[in-house]
């Protein structure tokens, strides 16, 4: 029993983050997520170790924490002779002589309370993290059931909030600021919605390979049964109404069949690798600026832009003025608006870059840029070795379309700022890290058939 309620933990609480984390507008959520996600925190720090963490895992909690460190080294307060000569606070230093105010203690962050918030923030993916790679509280196929669950959970709660579209006052919707008139689910944003929908996809994939070493009548049963689910997914993707989901499917479908489908050899590295060009295509044509995605960008986020390239444009001008350091995690909304053309700003405002790289230069700066270019390797290598290895399960296959999906579609759009995705990710890169399972111990976890002999 106790072994089962710790392979709980993990999913009970991806499955929390999917229904309380889909937009920052949700604070009451998010505090919620932020104090289970410091108890399990807390139990994977004092809990003793059960075995060491292979070398992945250990890379990458290593990357976690120089990006926290790095953060928090922005909050601590400087001397007005070194903050004064990081890029973008010469204005500042010259508005308080010119004031006759004494310079005070600043820290790299311009907005230090943000700053704070947005780290708070991270505390949902660490916790995912610490779950599955040092408290070991997961079981694979639980992890996907968890996802899945939530994600035909939005699909209802989607499928409602379309019935009642026609309402400006629609009950459906969970947050005030929100893309009315499609399913949304427990988000406010379609995009993530849709990002959602996508990696289920090919978790999906991975159950019914899994199950195809059971009997032939379980395994048909189990077969109808996805294939239903696989409807429902296409049925929450029609009334989901993203085009970023429509421009993605294609190769999110290649990958699934990849998972299917055994064998491949070699060639299953040329599928893979087409799926990723197919899905990069997708997020250029997504970023292009053409005509309906024009309109897609006016009506999932408050901007006052006609495009995302204009948004890049202003983005890397603000990210080169407070270089080395950035201006200070979580501070992109109050830094964008002093380079925004005043004769182009109207009542709305963009809250996000729409590329979260870019905007990840822009507050973390070069440290910012070198801890991404490292995590981008160790992706990289961990996936390499996922499809080259002919032991590696089906779950963790999976989970590199789906981080793939994730990383692909933040170029694009601000996925990973929303708890709910950000778990989803932690849950993904978790499974790369962590490879303790075995294809047959994850098959396994779908319990088998039992048969009653009478004599």
């Amino acid at each position: 029993m106790t072994a089962r309620f710790r392979s709980a933990v993990a999913p009970l609480y991806l499955f929390s983050c999917l229904v309380l984390g889909g937009s920052a507008q949700g604070m009451w959520g998010l505090m919620v997520l932020q104090l289970g996600g410091l108890a399990i925190i807390a139990w994977a720090v004092l809990a003793p170790g059960e075995q060491p963490l292979a070398a992945p895992a250990r890379q990458l909690l290593l990357l976690s924490l120089c990006a926290i460190a790095y953060i928090a080294v922005q909050l601590v307060p400087l001397p007005p002779a070194i903050w004064s000569g990081l890029g973008g606070r010469g204005q500042l230093f010259s508005d308080y002589r010119l004031l006759g105010v004494a310079e005070p203690w600043l820290p790299i962050s311009l907005a230090p309370a943000q700053t704070l918030d947005a780290l708070l923030k991270l505390i949902p993916p660490l916790a995912i993290l610490c779950a599955l790679l040092s408290l070991k509280a997961y079981r694979p196929v639980w992890m996907t059931l968890a996802l899945l669950a939530g994600t035909f959970a939005g699909i209802l709660l989607g499928a409602l909030q379309v019935s009642t579209a026609g309402s400006t006052t629609a009950p459906w919707y969970l947050y005030a600021e929100t893309n009315r008139g499609v399913a949304v689910g427990f988000f406010a944003n379609a995009n993530h919605m849709a990002t959602l929908l996508l990696i289920s996809v090919p978790l999906l994939a991975a159950l019914v390979r899994a199950a195809t070493n059971k009997n032939l009548q379980r395994y048909s049963a189990f077969a109808a049964l996805a294939g239903g689910a696989a409807l429902v997914l296409l049925v929450g993707i029609g009334l989901n109404g993203s085009l970023a989901a429509y421009a993605l499917l294609l190769p999110v479908l290649a990958g699934a069949v990849l998972i299917l489908v055994a064998g491949f050899g070699r060639g299953k590295l040329w599928v893979l690798g087409a799926m990723l060009l197919l899905m990069c295509a997708g997020a250029a044509v997504i970023g292009s600026g053409a005509a309906p995605f024009q309109q897609q960008i006016q009506r999932d986020a408050t901007v006052s832009v006609d495009t995302r390239a204009e948004m890049f444009a202003t983005t890397m001008k603000a990210a080169a003025d407070v270089l080395p350091f950035g201006a200070g995690f979580g501070t992109f909304r109050d830094v964008y608006h002093l380079y925004e053309d005043p004769a182009a700003v109207t009542n709305t405002y963009v809250v996000h870059a729409h590329d979260d790289y870019a905007e990840l230069l822009l507050e973390l700066g070069l440290p910012g840029l070198a801890l991404i270019v490292a995590f981008l390797l160790w992706w990289v290598l961990a996936v390499w070795r996922v499809w080259r290895s002919a032991e590696a399960g089906p779950f963790v296959r999976a989970a590199t379309i789906g981080s793939a999906i994730i990383l692909v579609h933040s170029s694009v759009d601000f996925p990973l700022r929303t708890a709910a995705i950000a778990a989803c990710m932690a849950m993904f890169t978790g499974l790369l890290a962590d490879r303790r399972a075995p294809p047959v111990a994850e098959a396994t976890d779908l319990r088998p058939t039992r048969h009653f002999v009478f004599a």
